[in-house]
């Protein structure tokens, strides 16, 4: 099964920002008990040392659990970005908007491209450029009825929600047309985490799983 195959089948992407190390790992292998099977680990753009961070992040989980889950780079901005993603083993790269370089070096070195769009001449450039899907940001702000519109004249191109995704609405969404969800705060709660209850985490990764398999 192909990267983009696998995106489609499994639906959900936990989105991790600023979180690394042990506590990364933990939350990967809580999330993976639960259903869950990819994990977009964030570049830190105010973090001067961000980009070596994310890229050390997704070494560890690569070599950890590449055989349980797919992980990428979220909030990829330029080609630099790219090439670290890739040289640490990504396998999809995620951003907030669209940028063309992005998405045609992210397809040049073999991996998923899935730039954000809002607007329908936004999405279409993605498309054009290359994307394998397009990140429709922030979904839970634009709402049901803007992406039943737009689904109209562009319901030839994979979107994926992203912004804030619940258990309440993920399956509205997909319902609608979409084809996975990026979710951050239900899957990566910090207090959660800070209490070490990643039990209830794993409970909320199979709420999600059940949701993108029914």
């Amino acid at each position: 099964m192909n990267t983009v195959e696998y995106i489609e089948k499994y639906k959900v992407i936990c989105i991790c920002r600023r979180i690394y190390g042990e506590d990364l790992l933990r939350l990967a292998r809580a999330l993976n008990k639960g259903g869950v099977r990819m994990m977009e680990v964030t570049f830190d753009q105010a973090d001067p040392d961000g980009i070596r961070k994310t890229a050390e992040a997704i070494r560890m989980l690569k070599r950890e659990m590449k055989d349980s889950m797919k992980f990428g780079a979220g909030t990829v901005l330029n080609c630099e970005q790219v090439q670290a993603a890739f040289d640490a083993g990504a396998e999809y790269i995620i951003s907030p908007n669209t940028n063309e370089a992005v998405i045609r070096r992210t397809r040049e070195l073999g991996m998923v491209s899935m730039p954000g769009a809002m607007t329908p001449t936004e999405i279409l450039q993605a498309h054009d450029a290359g994307a394998n899907f397009v990140k429709l940001f922030p979904t839970g702000w634009l709402g049901l009825k803007y992406l039943k519109d737009i689904m109209g004249p562009i319901n030839h191109i994979k979107l994926i929600a992203t912004g804030g995704i619940t258990e309440e609405n993920f399956g509205e969404f997909l319902k609608a047309g979409m084809v996975g969800a990026g979710v951050s705060s239900r899957l990566v709660d910090k207090k959660l985490r800070e209490q070490g209850n990643y039990e209830e985490l794993t409970a909320r990764a199979r709420k999600f799983t059940e949701i993108a398999e029914s």
